[in-house]
């Protein structure tokens, strides 16, 4: 493989090709682990169940040190010695501008995600809520608004960066010809058997972009299945997830095929302006002093309790709820870290490592905030009203239908539910066409790092994610769906340490002389003063 920047100008002048050393072995892994989805479900559910609780059990305190130290590693690198290094050339203005940065970050990390979880997750808290809280007292009211900003905030964000800045380093300091995350690891490889062990990483990486992918599409199809029968009176079926499934292969595949920047970036400046009018409406249509009240409520007990709740295994009493949940979401983001922080990378040439790492985890945290707490906000609001028993459909009907008719339940019903459905497609859309473009990058060779990958591979995947995402849907279960995440993050945390050791070593090699500490002192007279 050639990556190091040393090389001649003459691969730019090569037609980016796919690479089948990369591009075969990842193909017959997931169809491997997804053809079992669809012949044996009920059997494979229940694999994927058991192994999730068996990695969970054993593994959380691991998950939970890797969520703080990515904290504490971001801490590092904004406020460090090497903060100010620049992503490019001395004389290069960013690529993109802000607005298009924060919306292509924003949508392609998160997607509709806010919307899945955003109206049902404070309501899951009501029923299981945290650190032995009585269930339907006004302190599990209070922490079960928290605790989504919380799964949503510092932590995730910080994961998502650690990864962007060593991959960006790689691209516009280096000068790395490739867009390849294994390439990021070359400082931390010695030189035998590195090209072997890049193989494995690539292959890992997409497994993990795949996982995190294809949870996300078993939570989104189900969803907007949901909302359309809903929408339109009829009874939800698999033939309508199904179609959905269609629609949606053919929208993320359409904006793929056009592009980062034709396609994706369109995509995501629509994906921001809806979701800041969605949240705008239910401010000033719903409770709105109420939410600013729950909001401004939620995130002093988050700083106040952000240490106990980012440790917290529950060791004595063993009760579920950080295996289900905290430890849950912490793979989740791992899982997406190969995708996401190529995407970040890719994005944010001539930006310092600085602008990058406290971009990315002040804006997102500004707008999975706001979102989950607006949204949660209003259905804790119906819940304890009794103005709609949304308990009591998530119970009953699940997590979708909670989001379909808490939605419902807004002014102007049936078009506040349309326009939520529109957000909902264009949100997921944006993620998964960057998840198809990221994964035909890993698996391409000749390809400068301005240039995109062949159109047939990025086609390719947006297909295949629609496969597995087939299966998912067979298998029927929410714990199906996020056990995929679970398994697919395993081999992501032994990546992002070597990702943070490459780092560290490259900017050593070439920074650290200018930034190394200097003893200074005052020379003095050895007479001694009269």
């Amino acid at each position: 493989m050639s990556d190091p920047a040393s090389i001649s100008n003459t691969a730019h002048t090569k037609v980016p090709e796919v690479d089948w050393t990369i591009f075969v072995p990842a193909i017959i892994v997931v169809l491997v682990c997804a053809i079992p989805l669809m012949i044996f479900p009920d059997a494979a559910a229940t694999f994927l169940i058991d192994s999730r609780k068996t990695i969970m059990t054993n593994l959380l305190w691991l998950y939970l040190t890797v969520g703080m130290a990515a904290v504490v590693f971001c801490l590092w690198l904004a406020f460090g010695p090497y903060a100010h290094v620049k992503l490019g050339a001395a004389d290069e203005p960013p690529e993109y501008s802000d607005a298009h940065w924060v919306a292509m970050m924003f949508t392609a990390a998160i997607g509709a995600g806010v919307i899945a979880w955003g109206f049902a997750e404070p309501i899951y808290y009501l029923q299981t809520p945290p650190m032995g809280i009585e269930p339907g007292s006004s302190k599990s009211f209070e922490w079960a608004h928290m605790y989504p900003l919380f799964h949503w905030g510092i932590i995730g964000w910080a994961i998502y960066a650690v990864p962007a800045v060593p991959i960006a380093y790689m691209l516009y300091v280096k000068r790395y010809t490739t867009l390849r995350i294994s390439s990021a690891c070359d400082g931390a490889l010695s030189k035998t058997g590195r090209n072997q062990i890049k193989t494995v990483i690539d292959i890992f990486i997409v497994l993990g972009i795949v996982g995190g992918v294809a949870t996300s599409l078993g939570l989104g199809v189900p969803l907007l299945s949901a909302m359309l029968a809903t929408l339109f009176d009829i009874p939800d079926s698999m033939l309508i997830k199904m179609a959905v499934l269609a629609f949606w292969t053919a929208l993320f595949g359409a904006s793929v095929y056009r592009g980062l920047k034709s396609g994706i970036k369109v995509l995501a400046d629509i994906n921001i302006t809806l979701a800041v009018m969605a949240i705008i409406f239910v401010l000033i249509a719903g409770p709105g002093i109420f939410i600013m009240d729950l909001t401004v409520n939620s995130i002093g007990l988050m700083f106040s309790n952000f240490i106990a709740a980012a440790t917290w295994t529950d060791p004595i009493e063993n009760s579920s709820f950080p295996d289900d949940w905290t430890g849950f979401y912490w793979a989740w983001w791992l899982a997406y870290t190969g995708m996401i922080g190529l995407f970040f990378a890719r994005i944010s040439r001539g930006r310092t490592i600085r602008q990058l790492v406290l971009g990315v985890i002040g804006w997102g945290c500004l707008g999975t905030w706001l979102f989950m707490a607006v949204m949660g906000g209003y259905s804790l609001y119906l819940e304890t009203t009794g103005s709609l028993e949304v308990k009591e459909i998530l119970s009953t009907q699940g997590m979708s239908f909670v989001n379909a008719l808490v939605i419902q339940s807004m002014p102007l019903g049936k078009f506040t539910l349309a326009m939520f459905t529109i957000l909902s497609v264009i949100f997921y859309a944006t993620s998964i066409d960057s998840g198809a473009y990221v994964l035909a990058s890993i698996c391409a060779k000749n390809l400068p790092n301005d240039a995109e990958p062949v159109r047939w591979s990025r086609l390719a995947w947006a297909g295949l994610l629609a496969v597995i995402t087939a299966g998912i849907l067979q298998s029927g279960a929410l714990d199906t769906v996020l056990s995929i995440t679970v398994l697919s993050s395993v081999p992501l945390i032994p990546i992002m340490i070597l990702l943070c050791v490459s780092l560290v070593r490259w900017l050593n090699q070439d920074f650290g002389h200018l930034v190394s500490a200097k003893e200074l002192t005052i020379k003095t007279s050895n007479r001694e003063s009269s």
